[in-house]
């Protein structure tokens, strides 16, 4: 059962942001600082990247631990589980359907939890730094 009135629910949901969170900028921040030019949430690519290298094919998601259903921290609702499951499935099959379509039209994908990039934001930008200039 919600605790929260439906309106006060609403709310809620209308602030959850689905770009330029923390771990975004962050990310973003760091990306700036060593000079790595990038693309944010770019619309002409299916999925909407959080970061897009046009020169080296390379787009980048970070994902939420709770929408993406992190397998470390991911924490079931305890209330209106009907809407939640199937919500959090259909987000974790999107992720896949995307991966594949971009993969097809030959980017290469990284994902990133948001832990990721709080904990060990080196780590994941040298993965990006690792990936050489897409050759055509």
């Amino acid at each position: 059962m919600d605790n929260l009135s439906s309106e006060h629910r609403r709310k809620n949901m209308q602030n959850i942001k689905s770009s330029g969170t923390k771990p975004e900028r962050l990310f973003a921040k760091e990306l700036k600082r060593r000079k790595i030019y990038f693309k944010a949430n770019d619309r002409s690519i299916i999925g909407k990247p959080d970061f897009v290298f046009r020169k080296k094919k390379l787009v980048v998601f970070v994902d939420s631990c709770f929408w993406h259903k992190c397998p470390y921290h991911y924490i079931e609702p305890k209330s209106n589980l009907q809407y939640w499951i199937p919500k959090i499935k259909r987000n974790k099959e999107r992720d896949r359907e995307v991966n594949k379509k971009l993969k097809k039209e030959g980017w290469i994908v990284l994902r990133f939890w948001d832990h990721q990039v709080k904990k060990n934001l080196d780590s994941c930008v040298e993965k990006i730094v690792a990936i050489p200039k897409y050759l055509v």
